[in-house]
């Protein structure tokens, strides 16, 4: 309850009482040097080790205990990042239901748990836009699904008869579980031990660095994943080795009759905006 009432989200309160009960189990909980001797010997990563200490800090504040908290220092990893070929070949892997689901994560990078707590009402079927309830306190953005992918989620709205105010995916454990198994499978029977090395959460990942190598444009990035810190954005700059740097460039002149048309034609030919100067916006697209 003082979680709540500090503004902190369910599914965040819920990974400090995971965290809890597994202390729990393993110490005496109200010790906190045997905590933390005990979090020192897990062999695992620092972050893990860092998310046990919060959530005993929260612990240890509530019940007025004394500690010092540890520090560990993460190691800053780049993820993986799948090809193209690759998300396709897992996802085709699974049943229409799951097919559509992670379909959707990867068209739109959104979180996994931002999916489960999606509501039918929020997600325009027509327009085949979906208005998310970010996580982690991030902005709000306005998604958008292909057409192959609406229209499995049409049909995935339709065979289950869901209501506007239900809640039409299932809990992040339950996807994850669900790609984990799946992704197994394709693996050994393709002879791919590669595609094992890829979670869901990598869907995400790999929406964000094609979009920046598609439209280079790093705000866009941050602003499509729902950040609300460029720093935790830049890391997709990192994560693809383009090609080429050439680039095709053109201009439209602002203030006339044809700007509007001529944006939307260069829109249609895969041009992006580059900068803008004196009166001129620059679009440019790579050879």
């Amino acid at each position: 309850m003082s979680l709540r009432k500090k503004g902190l989200a369910d599914y965040t309160i819920e990974g400090y009482s995971r965290r809890l009960r597994f202390l729990a189990k393993n110490t005496e909980i109200h010790n906190p040097e045997t905590v933390k001797e005990f979090i020192a010997n897990q062999t695992t990563s620092p972050a893990n080790k860092e998310a046990l200490a919060n959530a005993y800090d929260h612990y240890v504040k509530f019940y007025g205990l004394k500690w010092e908290k540890p520090f560990y220092h993460r190691e800053e990893r780049l993820p993986n990042v799948p090809t193209t070929e690759q998300v396709n070949t897992i996802i085709s892997a699974f049943k229409k239901r799951y097919a559509t689901i992670f379909s959707i994560l990867r068209d739109t990078g959104l979180r996994p748990v931002e999916l489960h707590r999606q509501l039918l009402k929020n997600i325009d079927l027509e327009k085949g836009t979906i208005y998310p309830q970010t996580a982690k306190n991030g902005a709000g953005r306005i998604l958008k699904l292909t057409t192959p992918t609406l229209a499995m989620l049409k049909e995935f709205v339709t065979r289950y008869n869901f209501k506007q105010n239900d809640k039409t995916f299932p809990t992040t454990k339950r996807m994850c579980h669900i790609w984990v198994h799946g992704r197994n499978q394709v693996a050994e029977k393709l002879k791919q031990p590669d595609l094992t090395k890829f979670r869901l959460y990598d869907l995400r990942h790999y929406f964000a660095t094609m979009l920046y190598a598609k439209t280079k444009d790093i705000l866009l990035v941050k602003q499509q994943l729902g950040h609300k810190r460029i720093e935790h954005t830049l890391i997709y700059t990192h994560l693809i080795n383009f090609k080429t740097d050439e680039y095709i460039s053109r201009t439209v002149q602002l203030g006339t009759t044809t700007t509007l048309k001529e944006i939307c034609e260069l829109a249609e030919a895969g041009f992006t905006k580059f900068t803008e100067i004196e009166g001129y916006q620059i679009f440019k697209k790579p050879k």
